[in-house]
């Protein structure tokens, strides 16, 4: 399974260069634990992860959007990954009062 990720900068509309973004896996627990580390590209894109391919599971991705939000020092995305064989894509469009996100391709 194959995870990947891409920051819009709704407000400058362009991709964001350089976001921080950590991945987490949801342990036994109920906690986070952390899988991987990496910044987006100058095309706003994460393809692939240190350590490789997360696996199935609860999951999260956290942005480190201080730079581009005021409101929004950071922003987690949650979500469950099923199918060993599909890639999942998860966008983050941000703008400095809101953000969105999908399920992506």
């Amino acid at each position: 399974m194959s995870l990947s990720t891409h920051v819009l900068d709704a407000a400058r509309g362009r991709p964001a260069e350089g976001v921080a973004v950590r991945l987490e896996r949801r342990d036994e627990g109920g906690g986070w634990t952390p899988l991987g580390e990496a910044r987006t590209d100058a095309d706003g894109r994460i393809r692939e992860w240190p350590g490789g391919p997360p696996g199935a599971g609860a999951h999260r991705l956290v942005f480190d959007t201080a730079g581009l939000s005021d409101f929004y020092p950071e922003v987690a995305v949650a979500f469950t990954l099923t199918d060993p064989e599909r890639h999942c894509h998860v966008p983050l469009l941000l703008s400095p009062f809101a953000y969105s996100t999908y399920r992506g391709s």
